[in-house]
């Protein structure tokens, strides 16, 4: 397959999870894919099965928060598919605290992951994305974006400040060609993480009551095709019975 461009995630964990599902949807649209992660185990297999399926994905060992290592994905993503295409921020890091039992080291490192990654990603994807006067760089987001609610609170003030550089990305970059998502998981994904630390919650949400990987990787893909005389920037995904 010939490779239209590059697509970089970056968040890309078990095989069942958001970030192995953006890098296949990506993949199948001819894109070579970037993943990134902590886990090279976990990187490979997500590769070894876009392989299999005729696509083709570069695997790397990257943390968010380090700009050497945010700068030389970037510049990994151009050197193998050319034009970037599409970048995606899916790192999402959360501890649980009361306020009171919430340290310094969780808040920073709360923010670090979360917030601090966020901005290196997204100012080094524009760097790549203005002179070609085009992309699609998106956030993801999470119920915590919108309201902070104990004992998760440290988490929602990362997220928040997530929301916030994206909102000012997307008016600062918008009149370029750059479309800037922020994308908030209002839900569970039914993926690895939650079926292993969550059995019974997610046995008692029953069918179609976790978010699938699959269905929030086709509205990634659909926000890029999007035609620029009608971008959407914020946009919330739940379970149909979510309440909200």
């Amino acid at each position: 397959m010939t490779a239209a461009g590059a697509a970089l995630v970056l968040g890309v964990g078990p095989q069942q999870g958001l970030g192995a599902a953006l890098a296949r949807r990506f993949a199948a649209e001819g894109l070579h894919v970037v993943i990134a992660g902590r886990s090279p185990e976990k990187l490979q297999q997500v590769a070894n099965a876009i392989f299999a399926n005729g696509g083709v994905a570069t695997p790397l060992v990257a943390d968010a928060t380090v700009e050497g290592d945010v700068q030389r994905l970037l510049d990994e993503a151009v050197l193998v598919g050319g034009t970037l295409e599409i970048a995606a921020y899916n790192v999402d890091s959360n501890q649980s605290a009361p306020l009171l039992d919430t340290d310094v080291d969780m808040f920073a490192g709360l923010w670090r992951q979360n917030s601090l990654g966020a901005f290196l990603f997204g100012r080094e994807a524009v760097k790549h994305m203005l002179p070609q006067g085009r992309g699609t760089l998106i956030f993801t987001g999470a119920t915590a974006s919108l309201r902070a609610r104990p004992p998760f609170t440290a988490f929602a003030a990362a997220k928040a400040a997530v929301r916030a550089l994206a909102q000012g990305m997307a008016r600062e970059f918008s009149p370029q060609g750059i479309h800037v998502v922020h994308a908030i998981i209002d839900g569970v994904i039914d993926g690895d993480r939650a079926r292993s630390q969550f059995p019974q919650f997610v046995a008692g949400k029953g069918l179609d009551g976790l978010m699938r990987p699959e269905a929030i990787a086709e509205t990634y893909w659909q926000l890029h095709c999007q035609h620029p005389s009608a971008w959407t920037h914020e946009i919330d995904l739940r379970p149909f019975k979510e309440p909200f």
